[in-house]
């Protein structure tokens, strides 16, 4: 079975966004005493991830001109 990818469309505060979020829920699990092996590949996924310029529609969303 094929396993199943996702795509999500960022702005560089996005991304900036998550990076700081996934870096403060590491520190916490750190803190804890927690193992942080899955994050650790998740924010170097994230940090490392390509740039492409692309067009995004947003879906159900109607622009009225009033």
């Amino acid at each position: 079975m094929k396993e199943k990818m996702y795509h999500v469309a960022l702005d560089e505060n996005e991304h900036g966004i998550l990076i700081r979020c996934l870096n403060d829920e590491r520190t916490s699990l750190l803190n804890e005493g927690h193992t942080t092996d899955a994050l650790d590949d998740l924010i170097v996924k994230v940090g490392t991830a390509r740039q492409k310029k692309c067009r995004v529609t947003e879906k159900g969303r109607t622009h009225d001109a009033r």
